[in-house]
Parts: C-alpha cells; structure tokens; sequence
C-alpha cells in the first residue's frame, strides 16, 4: 500500500468507545492541519460536546448530524421509514464528501448500526469506500460491523464491554458520555 492511500478504520464492537475513538483521530488529524468531516447517521442531538467542540474546530472540522435518533423502542419516536430516509441523505452526504478531493478524514458514526438496522445497504457502503478519493482516510464506527467490511478495512478494532455505569443506573454523563 502507498504511503498517499487512504486507510479505511473500523471502531465496532458492544463497548463505549467508537465514536470517542474516532473523536481522538479527528483531533490528531485537525492538529496535523487536515480536514475533517463527520456525518452521524443515527444520532440526532445537535447539543453534544463533539458538535460544540466541531464548532470550535471550523473550519477544520465540520459535524453533520442526519440522523433521528433512536431506531426502534423509544415511544415517539420517528416511524421507521423516516429513519431510512435521513441514513439514506446521510449517505449521499458521505458519497459527496467522499469524492470531492477537499477532506483529508471521514467519520462515518453509526454507519455500522445504519447497516445492521437494514438503513442503509452494505454494498453502497463498500461502493462508498472503493470510489473514494485515493488519499481519504474513512473511518466507519457503531456496533455490528459487516463482515465485508471488516474483510475489507485496514485496521478493525473491537470495543467490548466489562463494565459501564449504566448498569448501576448511572445516566449518560454530560462531558464523557454526550
């Protein structure tokens, strides 16, 4: 592989930790003077702590939250068909971003949970990552990755739970969890 091909990153795995993960690599990258965009294709909150440090990093880093929020479970929630139509423009955003030549990183959040929950299909996703420009790093974070995908990455690492606060009744914590 040459040294001015981009890598292809996976953070998946039932663990806290893949989208704090890409975070860090988005921040080493912005520190080196790259450009960063990330597309969230499930979260939905605008008032998280990586959106209002995005905002702090512009134009640098850029934050485009698509997604509606919890898929299934929560009363109120958005029908699921809203769900594919929002992972769907997300998508088309990263196909953008992913071919323009302008972003050195791409954070693709929760496309692994886009695909396992049937938003988004894993061939588009591969087509994404083939057609890219040659030089993009593409990070793709959430639970359950594809096996095409990790056949496909570079590097692959799998968060796993031993313990989580939550399990105490902890809620999300402002700071380290949003």
């Amino acid at each position: 592989m040459s040294k001015d091909k981009g890598l292809v990153i996976v953070f998946t795995g039932d663990g806290k930790g893949k989208t704090s993960a890409a975070l860090g690599m988005a921040l080493r990258a912005a520190g080196h003077g790259m450009r960063i965009s990330m597309v969230q294709f499930i979260k939905s909150r605008s008032d998280t702590g990586e959106a209002m440090a995005a905002d702090l990093l512009k134009p640098a880093f850029e934050l485009v939250t698509v997604g509606k929020g919890f898929v299934m479970g929560k009363q109120g929630a958005p029908a699921f068909p809203e769900h594919v139509q929002a992972a769907q423009h997300a998508l088309e955003l990263a196909r953008l971003r992913s071919t323009s030549g302008y972003w050195d990183l791409l954070v693709l959040d929760e496309i692994n949970n886009a695909v396992a929950l049937g938003l988004v299909a894993i061939n588009d996703v591969l087509d994404l990552i083939k057609s890219r420009s040659q030089k993009l790093h593409i990070v793709l974070t959430g639970r359950d990755a594809h096996r095409d995908l990790v056949a496909l990455a570079d590097m692959v690492t799998e968060m796993r739970a031993v313990k989580h606060p939550y399990e105490r009744g902890i809620p999300a914590v402002k700071g380290i969890d949003f």
